[in-house]
């Protein structure tokens, strides 16, 4: 459990191993205002559901990463499935994701 929690704080500071610089895989989608890019990882014989949340402001581009501890057989199927997460983060919380 200690390493699981390791693992995936390195992937959301942005150190530790290669696949936690992957780029954002597919395209990215529109909704209600904000970008959705998903950008799933390889973990354990799977893909590890995770993206990016983005919406343009006054004040530039604010982000939003997310890691969800859903695994799929493949790439494909963990992107198709963080667009459906962001989404549901965007109607639970809107702008406040950013705050």
């Amino acid at each position: 459990m200690a390493s699981f929690l390791k693992d995936l704080w390195n992937r959301l500071v942005g150190s530790g191993s290669a696949g936690a610089h992957e780029e954002p895989s597919g395209e990215a989608v529109e909704y209600k205002g904000f970008r959705i890019r998903p950008a799933p990882y390889s973990s354990k014989g799977g893909y590890q559901t995770a993206g990016i949340i983005e919406k343009d402001s006054e004040d530039g581009l604010k982000e939003h990463r997310f890691v969800r501890a859903e695994t799929h057989p493949s790439k494909d199927d963990a992107a198709a499935f963080a667009i459906t997460k962001g989404k549901q983060i965007i109607d639970e919380q809107g702008d406040r994701i950013f705050s």
